[in-house]
């Protein structure tokens, strides 16, 4: 499990720097590949690919929304949070300051994938490009830098 200290530097860091809202993603590997959401065309960003992601909820630490979050989002279960791999920061749909801190992370099974606010899924190879915006192919870049057990 990722470190407590370095989570809680990473939250201290985002409110001095005047974030407003906090966002967690998750580098869900498999076998060498990721899994990739496409958002709903009619939503924020309508059709891009993304890693499965979302909000801090108030009093929630980063490790237990990332968590929350990837069940909701995949109907898949968290067995580890294995990498820190950065974050970045944008302009969400309401308009507030949102920084999302990017995690490697191991589940205790691939599938079955199950979609609630996602209209489809992929698993995709590093060795590809990912049909992602510039921040996240960042982060699958440092991803793939991290982890040696990839092909």
């Amino acid at each position: 499990m990722i470190d407590t200290m370095l989570l809680e530097n990473l939250v201290q860091d985002a409110e001095r720097d005047g974030v407003q809202q906090l966002v967690v993603g998750a580098v869900v590997q498999y076998h060498g590949k990721v899994l990739l959401l496409q958002r709903p065309v009619d939503d924020f960003m309508g059709g891009i690919w993304e890693l499965p992601s979302g909000k801090v909820e108030p009093g929630e630490t980063l490790g237990t929304a990332l968590i929350r979050e990837v069940k909701e989002e995949t109907g898949l279960d968290v067995a580890d949070i294995q990498e820190y791999l950065g974050d970045f920061d944008y302009q969400s749909g309401s308009g507030k300051k949102s920084r999302q801190f990017n995690f490697t992370i191991d589940v205790t099974a691939p599938d079955p994938v199950e979609l609630t606010e996602h209209d489809a899924y992929t698993w995709t190879s590093l060795t590809e490009d990912p049909p992602v915006t510039d921040a996240v192919k960042q982060v699958l870049a440092h991803h793939a830098k991290v982890r040696t057990d990839l092909p």
